[in-house]
C-alpha cells in the first residue's frame, strides 16, 4: 500500500478531545474530514444527479454492498463503482451484513426509542427471526419462507466488494438486536472477531490476485452494543489487526453514543480513519467529531427531503405546510446551494409538492413532485456537507467548541 493509493493524514486536533481534521487519500480522490458520506444505495443517490452531487461539494458516496452484489460483474466491467455510478468520486460499500441480519435478529443501527417502541421493534424482528440462522461459518438466510437458504460468508462479502471496486470496503460483522442479551452479545462479538480475521485473509488474497486494480481500504467493524467492556474488547482486538480503518456500528440507545465512541476511539489507532455508521443529525455529528469519528453516513437528508422536510440553521421546517404557500423566500436565506440560488422559492416548492389546482395531469403531478424533491434533496445534502466543512475549519482554526455551542444553540433553540 502506497501513499497515492490509500492513506490517512491528520491536519489538526481538538485540544483535550479525540477529534481531528484530516484527509483520507483514495485512488479516486481525497476525502477531507470530518465529512458526510452521501448514501447512494443502488450506486445512485436518489434525486441527486452527478452534476448536482459535485455542485454541492459532495466528496464521497456509500452504497449497499448486498444489493450491488447481484450486479458485481457488471460493475466490475464498467471499471468499478466510481465510474459505474457516474459520480466519479471516492466510494464506500458495506459488507451486506445489515441486510442479511435484518432477516433475523439485527437492527444494526443507532436508535433512540422508548420501551414501547423497543418492544414493537423486537416483536417485528422476532417474527422474521426464522428467516436467518447465524453460525460460525456465516449466516444462512432466505428472503421469504418459500426460498431456499443461502449461506452468506465473510469470504463472499470480500469477493463481491472487491468486484464492485469501492475505495473503502467493510468487513463482515454480526449485528445484534437492541433486545439481545449480554450473553448473546458476547457470542456475537467473538464471531465478529473470527469473521474479521477471515475477511483480512481473503482481502489480502484478492488484493494480490487483482494485480493492477486500485487498492481498496478494508475497515473492521466494531460491535458490542452498550457494554463498555465489550466495546473496549472490540477496539483492542480489531485495533491490533491490519485494517486500514474502522467502522463503528451497532444497535443501542442514542443517549449512549458519546460514551461508546469515547470508549472505542480512545483505544483504536489514532493514525487510521473511523466511520460512524448511520448517523447525520447535527448533534450526533458534533458528538461523533469530538469523540474521534472522521466520516458519517445516513439516508436521513435524502429520505426526509422526500417528505418535505427542509434543513435550516434555525431548525427544520416542513415545506408542505400551508404557511409556506405564498412565501417568496428561498428555502433558507443565505444558503449557497443550487436550490437556494435558483428561482424556486418556498412558495413554488410548496405548490410543486401539493398540486392543489386540479388542472394538471397525473404525469405533470408526478413530474412536479420529482422536481420539488430534487430541489430539497440538493439543499439538505448540501446543508449537512457544509456543516462538516465548517466543523473541519473550526478544528483547524482552533475554535471547535465555540463553533459547536453557537451552532447548536441556534439550530435547537
Amino acid at each position: 500500500m502506497t501513499q497515492n493509493q490509500f492513506s490517512f493524514e491528520i491536519n489538526a486536533k481538538i485540544p483535550d478531545a479525540l477529534g481531528r481534521a484530516g484527509i483520507i487519500h483514495t485512488p479516486h480522490g481525497d476525502i477531507h474530514t470530518p465529512n458526510f458520506v452521501v448514501v447512494g444505495t443502488y450506486a445512485k443517490v436518489k434525486f441527486l444527479e452527478p452534476q448536482q452531487f459535485h455542485n454541492i461539494n459532495a466528496q464521497v458516496m456509500i452504497s449497499n454492498g448486498f444489493h450491488l452484489s447481484k450486479i458485481d460483474d457488471e460493475i466490475e466491467k464498467a471499471g468499478g463503482l466510481s465510474k459505474y455510478s457516474g459520480y466519479n468520486c471516492p466510494t464506500i460499500t458495506d459488507s451486506g451484513g445489515f441486510q442479511v441480519m435484518s432477516f433475523g435478529s439485527g437492527l444494526g443501527k443507532v436508535i433512540s426509542m422508548d420501551k414501547r417502541n423497543i418492544a414493537r421493534e423486537q416483536f417485528k424482528t422476532d417474527k422474521k427471526r426464522h428467516l436467518s440462522r447465524v453460525t460460525d461459518d456465516g449466516v444462512y438466510f432466505k428472503r421469504n419462507e418459500k426460498d431456499d437458504e443461502k449461506l452468506f460468508t465473510p469470504e463472499y462479502s470480500m469477493e463481491f466488494q472487491h468486484k464492485i471496486g469501492a475505495d473503502i470496503i467493510m468487513a463482515f460483522d454480526e449485528l445484534t438486536n437492541i433486545g439481545d442479551s449480554r450473553e448473546y452479545n458476547e457470542e456475537a462479538l467473538d464471531r465478529t472477531y473470527s469473521w474479521a480475521k477471515r475477511c483480512l485473509t481473503e482481502h489480502k488474497k484478492l488484493t494480490k490476485e487483482r494485480v493492477g486494480k486500485p487498492y481498496q481500504g478494508l475497515f473492521g467493524v466494531l460491535q458490542g452494543a452498550h457494554y463498555q467492556d465489550l466495546r473496549e474488547k472490540a477496539a483492542r482486538d480489531l485495533g491490533a489487526m491490519d485494517f486500514d480503518g474502522y467502522g463503528i456500528g451497532g444497535a443501542f440507545e442514542k443517549e449512549q453514543l458519546p460514551n461508546i465512541l469515547f470508549w472505542v476511539n480512545s483505544i483504536l489507532p489514532e493514525s487510521k480513519p473511523r466511520h460512524l455508521l448511520g448517523l447525520s443529525k447535527p448533534d450526533d455529528i458534533f458528538i461523533g467529531v469530538e469523540n474521534g469519528c472522521d466520516t458519517f453516513d445516513c439516508v436521513a437528508p435524502t429520505r426526509e427531503a422526500r417528505h418535505g422536510k427542509v434543513y435550516t440553521l434555525d431548525g427544520d421546517i416542513n415545506i408542505r405546510n400551508a404557511k409556506f404557500a405564498e412565501d417568496p423566500s428561498p428555502l433558507f436565506k443565505g444558503c449557497e446551494c443550487p436550490t437556494c440560488k435558483s428561482q424556486y422559492t418556498r412558495g413554488k416548492i410548496n405548490k410543486l409538492l401539493k398540486n392543489k389546482d386540479g388542472l394538471k395531469t397525473e404525469e405533470e403531478i408526478i413530474r412536479d413532485k420529482q422536481i420539488a424533491i430534487e430541489l430539497i434533496t440538493t439543499h439538505n445534502v448540501h446543508f449537512i456537507i457544509k456543516l462538516t466543512q465548517e466543523i473541519r475549519k473550526s478544528i483547524i482554526d482552533g475554535n471547535f467548541f465555540d463553533f459547536r455551542d453557537k451552532w447548536l444553540k441556534r439550530y435547537y433553540k
